[in-house]
């Protein structure tokens, strides 16, 4: 029993390899999806992968009864138009998609899905830098290059490198709950959520690989207190900043406010408690630390999209959604 197939799609360069960047992202793709983890849910995915020898175990027919396809990304000489997308990959794209499989690009893989006609009429995120590119060749696709993902119901695009394990992250927690995603984040020494939303570009560079996270404690610890009133000037205090600097080295880092940081988690835990308990919505409100059942309702409704009941009554970790029959 499967959580649902994942077919993943190597476009090779022309001369039929692969690059650096393509196994990256296969390794991101096989640490969520091809490693099964059935201590944290009774069935795992099963992954295909299509592309060359060795890397590659499926052909094009692969795509044929997948619930969801993942193209990571393709060789810059189609990302900049030297070079069309193959006229079979364009074709099983969109078979594909008429038969209902969810469709993900990953970076550049949304040129192969915006060949394919399967972004036209969306909202669609790419590395800021091919952007105008994207958008230039395919006019019908709401290019957004300010965000790291993107969720239009069953096209799902990321900006690459980190964002795109957000984008894996995403889907898990789709498929099979908060919990499940929160411990896989946590089995592979990730960060906590984090939304589709956040910007691509953060105010400054990221710190020195020399120097160490020094939000990371800090942060931890506030995850662990999500149901205690923080605030920024506590935060700053355990972290020994003033709050200013506290706030600004957030912004750095995280790309976001403190105060948005701790909102997007105790959702989050919200969605944990509403998916592995049956506490009334008032103890979530007060365990997530979002407070009364009305600010929970109001801060989940505006950011999952639908109330906590509904959530809760909807929520069945079962997979991917059904593909049209």
């Amino acid at each position: 029993m499967s959580a649902g197939t994942i077919a993943v799609v190597l476009v090779p360069d022309e001369h039929g390899g692969l690059s650096p960047w393509d196994l990256y992202e296969l390794s991101t793709l096989s640490m969520v999806f091809g490693v099964p983890h059935k201590d944290l849910a009774p069935s795992w995915y099963e992954l295909r992968v299509i592309g060359p020898a060795p890397f590659g175990t499926h052909g094009l027919d692969a795509l044929v009864g997948a619930d969801t396809v993942i193209v990571p990304s393709v060789p810059d000489d189609i990302a900049d138009g030297r070079r069309e997308v193959p006229a079979e990959l364009v074709a099983a794209l969109r078979a594909a998609d008429a038969a209902g499989a969810r469709m993900v690009s990953m970076c550049t893989g949304a040129f192969a899905l915006g060949a394919a006609g399967v972004l036209d009429g969306h909202r669609a995120v790419v590395h800021r830098s091919y952007a105008p590119a994207l958008a230039a060749r395919y006019p019908g696709i709401t290019v957004d290059s300010s965000v790291l993902y993107t969720d239009e119901g069953r096209v799902f695009t990321g900006a690459g490198a980190a964002a795109g394990l957000d984008l894996c992250l995403h889907l898990v927690r789709k498929d099979l709950g908060a919990a499940v995603a929160g411990a896989l984040a946590d089995r592979l020494v990730l960060g906590a959520h984090r939304a589709g939303d956040r910007p691509q570009s953060v105010d400054a560079p990221l710190p020195p690989a020399e120097r160490p996270d020094e939000l990371g404690p800090v942060l931890h610890w506030a995850l662990e207190h999500l149901h205690e009133p923080l605030t920024v000037d506590r935060l700053a205090r355990r972290a020994r900043m003033s709050p200013r600097t506290f706030h600004r080295r957030v912004r750095e880092t995280r790309g976001t406010t403190p105060l948005q940081w701790l909102l997007e988690q105790r959702v989050a835990r919200a969605q944990s408690l509403l998916e592995s308990t049956d506490l009334p919505v008032e103890r979530i409100g007060e365990q997530s630390g979002l407070g009364s059942a009305a600010n929970l309702r109001r801060h989940f409704t505006r950011t999952v999209g639908v109330s906590p009941t509904a959530y809760r009554a909807g929520f069945t970790p079962s997979g991917p959604p059904s593909r049209a029959r």
